[in-house]
């Protein structure tokens, strides 16, 4: 009998590839819907009976509600590095493996990091603008001479924070370091030893807050860390510091962030992903020259690309061969998981 795996995705035109074809090359005898899901009564109608999900990161409204109707689903492979949306624990207790993609764009989100801090400090930006629109003369415009060069900073000797010192955090390290920045962290999770082997200095947050020159957050989002930054925590940053945020949108109380930005009480803040996204075209953070969005573009590149295209069909040909995933994200649910399908 074939394994029966359901691909579900809420973007009609994502282009994503037939991995049912795929998978079927690899050996593996699969019956594959594709299935556009906007809801939660449509994921588990298009997947109660499936063996395996296949899902974008973006898209994992995999409730315990949803998990406890998947009357057969035995693997649940994320497209992607967050897993934020998936309900890990209900995965466990039912003996689901569930597996993501944590290392397929460390190398690109560890330079975007460093482009947004460079656009932020170098005012790479605003430059571009007032150039496109004539501002450039033979001798500096005073808004230039008075308004915007005196912003400008070298980044040897700042100070970068960290938060979250993960897989790509620790990329991010050695580049920050070739620019001559000092750089500490905040990792409840890692003990001293780890940020001796970085060449990081290990500080409580709040630490973090009040010395750093730039802070970059490296954090999953859960529930402990939603609006980790909040308007306490913006009162405590220097008010030259910027915000980069390529993580997760809600990990940063964003009214709170324009309130500070707009009360001058930052610098600026560089963000790739917002709370919701896509960002409102109305959003008030959008009105601030101070402030730099790209598109949750961070990850991209097309070396990342067929790398994440190729795992779901590694893992589920691994998983279906009776092998463990390399990506998984719940080792605790082996037990139950030999239990239910050994």
């Amino acid at each position: 009998m074939p394994f029966r795996i359901a691909q579900l995705f809420d973007n009609p035109g994502s282009g994503l590839p037939d991995f049912g074809e795929m998978i079927r090359q690899a050996g593996i005898d699969v019956d594959y819907v594709k299935a556009n899901c906007t809801t939660e009564a449509e994921i588990v109608e298009a997947a109660r009976t499936a063996d395996g999900i296949i899902c974008v990161a973006t898209f994992q409204p995999l409730s315990r509600q949803v998990i406890e109707q998947l009357t057969r689903c035995r693997f649940i492979m994320s497209m992607g590095i967050g897993f934020d949306r998936l309900d890990v624990r209900a995965a466990t207790e039912r003996g689901i493996l569930a597996a993501n993609v944590p290392d397929y764009c460390q190398e690109e989100m560890s330079d975007h990091v460093m482009a947004l801090i460079l656009a932020s400090t170098r005012k790479i930006i605003t430059l571009n603008t007032l150039v496109r629109k004539g501002g450039w003369r033979q001798d500096p415009e005073p808004d230039i001479q008075r308004g915007i060069w005196p912003t400008m900073s070298r980044l040897r000797d700042q100070t970068l924070g960290i938060v979250g010192l993960g897989r790509i955090a620790r990329i991010l390290v050695p580049k920050a370091k070739g620019f001559g920045m000092r750089i500490i962290a905040h990792d409840p999770y890692l003990d001293a030893g780890q940020f001796t082997a970085l060449g990081v200095e290990k500080v409580e947050l709040d630490t973090l807050l009040s010395e750093s020159d730039f802070i970059t957050l490296h954090a999953p989002l859960t529930a402990a860390t939603r609006h980790l930054l909040g308007p306490e925590q913006f009162k405590k940053m220097k008010m030259s510091a910027y915000l980069i945020n390529t993580a997760r949108g809600g990990l940063v109380d964003q009214v709170a962030l324009y309130e500070a930005l707009a009360a001058g009480r930052l610098a600026g803040a560089a963000l790739d992903v917002t709370d919701p996204e896509p960002i409102r075209p109305d959003d008030p953070l959008l009105t601030l020259d101070n402030v730099i969005v790209t598109p949750h573009s961070a990850h991209a590149s097309i070396p990342a690309l067929m790398a994440v295209l190729m795992r779901p069909v590694e893992e589920m040909v691994r998983v279906f061969r009776g092998e463990w995933p390399v990506g998984l994200i719940n080792p605790e649910a082996k037990a139950r998981y030999s239990e239910r399908w050994a």
